[in-house]
């Protein structure tokens, strides 16, 4: 059998009208979608009514699926012949593990596709009217995580040298450690009063911007009683932003419309996660899981959620998918 092909698709930040021709193209030709816990629900209705969609969401201590089982679902279904989409915000390669999932597809022979995506790294901070980068005030940008694999030993991560080695500094998923970063980054020479903006679910409706320095930046968290996913950048840069703030005055911006002529995708009305047999022409059978879940009324990073524990959705072993179940 031929084998099918994934596309690693990086769905932006938040918004939905980031996405690319691309991946927007990924989506339409699509037979199996498995998408992550901060793609808009809207994405969905690009890929064909008959699509199977499978939520694979990580949140802090809470995984739809394990890592292990999202590459072995990728593999299983491509090695069926389908084309499937891994839809994963932001971008696939920076913090997304689409470096993994292209790991085990290249190991089973599965021909892949990376579609680059705009990341929060960069989306969050401009929807928040902050450039990373100025000619007057700074020339340099690092990009770290606030939040490391438990299975590494030691930390990569040197607050030491980091604290003044660059004059923008970026951190993704370390809201739950700002106290631990301010405090490691100002006894490490980055001055008390350097300006510092936490983003949180940035480029959607939902986004909220609380800036202030160092000194004061936990209080102020606490007080606005933020919650992850949040991004968390540093430098002068962020004086800026009540000059170049824009997103109030914003043009509303064009509906997305979905795939089948306009047509917009909706649940079936048959019984949730019902099996039926597909004959290929090798002659042998398969089994092809049908996801009963609705994405209308859905708001931007909520579960897909599946109708029953049957659906694959929700992470129950399968035959013919190994490994999709912990």
């Amino acid at each position: 059998m031929t084998p099918g092909r994934v596309h690693l698709v990086g769905a932006g930040p938040g918004d939905p009208g980031l996405l690319t021709l691309r991946g927007r193209e990924a989506l339409r030709r699509a037979d199996v979608v498995v998408y992550d816990r901060l793609v808009d629900p809207r994405l969905l209705a690009l890929a064909p009514r008959r699509a199977l969609r499978v939520f694979a969401g990580k949140a802090a201590g809470e995984h739809a699926l394990p890592q292990d089982a999202i590459n072995a679902l990728l593999v299983a279904h491509a090695g069926a012949g389908r084309r499937v989409v891994r839809l994963k915000g932001g971008d696939p390669f920076v913090f997304g593990r689409g470096g993994e999932e292209a790991e085990a597809l290249a190991a089973h022979g599965i021909p892949f596709e990376v579609v680059p995506g705009v990341s929060s790294v960069i989306g969050a901070p401009a929807y928040a009217g902050i450039p990373l980068t100025h000619r007057r005030v700074a020339s340099s940008v690092a990009v770290v995580t606030g939040h490391e694999d438990g299975c590494k030993v030691g930390a990569s991560v040197d607050w030491a040298r980091l604290a003044t080695a660059v004059d923008t500094l970026v951190i993704v998923m370390g809201l739950r450690r700002l106290p631990r970063i301010v405090a490691d980054l100002v006894a490490h020479g980055r001055r008390p009063e350097t300006p510092i903006a936490l983003i949180r679910q940035g480029t959607t409706a939902e986004q909220q911007t609380v800036v202030g320095t160092l000194a004061d930046i936990v209080e102020r968290a606490a007080a606005a009683r933020l919650t992850p996913p949040a991004l968390i950048v540093i430098g002068d840069v962020v004086a800026l932003q009540p000059r170049v703030d824009w997103i109030a005055t914003r043009e509303p911006p064009p509906a997305l419309r979905p795939a089948g002529g306009g047509r917009r995708w909706r649940a079936p009305r048959r019984p949730p996660a019902r099996r039926r047999s597909a004959r290929r022409r090798t002659g042998k059978t398969s089994s092809v899981f049908i996801d009963r879940c609705d994405s209308r009324g859905l708001r931007a990073g909520a579960p897909y959620r599946p109708a029953s524990a049957e659906c694959p959705a929700a992470g129950a072993s399968r035959p013919g998918i190994p490994g999709s179940s912990a």
